[in-house]
């Protein structure tokens, strides 16, 4: 099986990443997206997007230059580097529209409205060929998050759920802690042999992944609890300063998401409560 690991990342060029599978980076990197977005093609000729990315005129006529004619396209999931692009190449294409609704956190392309919202391990057969598409539930880094599995090769196309050298930002209230790590640990249950990120390279051996990105959350964690209970009780700031003393303070902005999200992991658990803007162990 011939994955390509290596990292080509200039927007409107296709690359070849897997059987069956090219890569179009979108022209939107930036600190939160990295090289960009990645929109993989299916199929040869292309019969299925996976993220479509921003609705940018470049990227759109990159697309509509490798990918005519696709039956279907499917979304991770409805942040605005993700789906916009989405709505203009279905009424361009008449392509079928998969991924799930968008929730009302102010952060969601609210352009798009699929057509069939797919349930766990539901399977999508490909036209004019024998790729098969499996959606796995994954939710976490947002509510509506949905991993998709090529099955012919073991490659998961992963959103923003596992990214390359980076842990994905946890947006709460609509991202959930606990639901990002349980989506984690189901996923090492799959078949999985390489993962095709949303920004970034493809990664090799996804089960030391995956269990890498785990430990670093659980280890994150840990930060949090000894810092309540040294602080005796703190605001958010303070917490920041501690728990991500080993960030540079340019990401901290980001990382204050994170800390969110494993602070209302620790309330919903009762392990942590808050008073006013100090939060406390318990």
């Amino acid at each position: 099986m011939s994955f390509e690991f290596g990292g080509v990342f200039e927007p409107g060029r296709c690359v070849h990443v897997a059987p069956g599978v090219r890569r179009l980076v979108a022209p939107n990197a930036s600190l939160f997206t990295g090289p960009g977005t990645n929109t993989y093609l299916l199929g040869d000729p292309v019969t299925a997007v996976i993220d479509p990315g921003p609705a940018d005129a470049a990227h759109l006529a990159a697309l509509g230059a490798a990918a005519p004619a696709p039956a279907m396209l499917f979304t991770t999931h409805t942040h605005p580097d993700h789906s916009p692009a989405a709505k203009p190449l279905a009424e361009a294409t008449g392509a079928r529209l998969i991924g799930r609704r968008p929730p009302a956190d102010g952060r969601q392309d609210l352009s798009f409205a699929p057509v069939h919202e797919p349930q766990r391990d539901e399977r999508f057969a490909l036209p004019g060929g024998d790729l098969v598409v499996r959606a796995i539930d994954t939710p976490g880094h947002a509510s509506n998050h949905v991993c998709y599995l090529l099955e012919n090769c073991g490659l998961l196309f992963a959103g923003d759920h596992v990214l390359d050298g980076v842990t994905p930002v946890i947006l709460a209230p609509d991202g959930d802690m606990g639901a990002y790590l349980d989506s984690l640990r189901r996923l090492l249950g799959y078949p999985l042999r390489a993962i095709a990120p949303g920004h970034g390279r493809l990664l090799a051996e996804p089960q030391r992944v995956i269990e890498g990105v785990i430990a670093h959350r659980e280890q994150r964690e840990a930060k949090v609890v000894a810092a309540l209970a040294a602080l005796h009780g703190a605001d958010e700031a303070a917490l920041l300063a501690w728990v991500y003393d080993d960030v540079p303070v340019v990401l901290h902005r980001l990382a204050r998401f994170s800390l969110e999200a494993h602070l209302i992991k620790l309330a919903a658990e009762h392990r942590a409560h808050r008073e006013g803007d100090r939060w406390h162990a318990v």
